[in-house]
């Protein structure tokens, strides 16, 4: 990734962690596309530039991370098994960037509570759909390259793609109804122990 496209990727990046940080701790409708301009440091037009609107810049996190997990996917280690190699992707896309550590950590409680809300949002729960598909897709062309298969006739890559991110949905549920009271280290760990089962086949508790 060249210079340009790294400042640009910055730019959405800090934008969309803005548009999640005023959104959780002020709600939804209280929060404007200029304050989330203003909050990355840029004008309301580059905000355009980038997303349709609030929801947009939400969901925009969860399909950049997918996004990364590709990536990261594909530069694993050829002889690496694909679950050591998906779930060492997964985790390897929450170390949070200066994006999120140029902030005080949030009281725990209240961000989750916070995030519970934004998440149920409509338009929210929309973008964050529809980014789904994008990022399924995604991961299922890595799954492909590195299973020498064919993402869009072989059935393997797309069941795989389509679990490691119902892994993700579960978790992330799983994390919000849990009160708050936790570290930030709780979703990797969950997700690790999601995949660890996946990869034994689900067996039964």
């Amino acid at each position: 990734m060249g210079h340009r496209e790294t400042k640009k990727q910055a730019t959405r990046t800090a934008l969309s962690w803005a548009a999640i940080r005023l959104i959780a701790e002020r709600g939804y409708d209280k929060v404007l596309v200029e304050d989330i301009a203003a909050a990355a440091g840029v004008s309301p037009r580059t905000f355009n530039n980038y997303f349709s609107g609030k929801a947009e810049a939400v969901a925009a996190r969860h399909l950049d991370r997918c996004l990364g997990l590709a990536e990261t996917l594909r530069g694993r280690p050829a002889g690496e098994p694909l679950w050591d190699s998906i779930t060492a992707a997964v985790l390897a896309q929450f170390t949070p960037g200066p994006e999120v550590t140029a902030h005080p950590e949030p009281d725990p409680d209240d961000w989750v509570a916070g995030i519970r809300l934004m998440v149920a949002v409509p338009a929210v729960r929309a973008e964050i759909l529809r980014a789904g598909a994008d990022a399924e897709h995604a991961i299922g062309a890595a799954v492909a390259e590195r299973t020498g298969l064919d993402v869009d006739k072989d059935l393997y890559p797309k069941l795989v793609a389509a679990t490691v991110l119902a892994a993700n949905n579960v978790v992330v549920l799983q994390f919000l109804d849990g009160g708050g009271v936790v570290s930030r280290e709780t979703v990797p760990a969950l997700l690790a122990e999601a995949l660890g089962q996946i990869r034994a086949g689900l067996p039964q508790p």
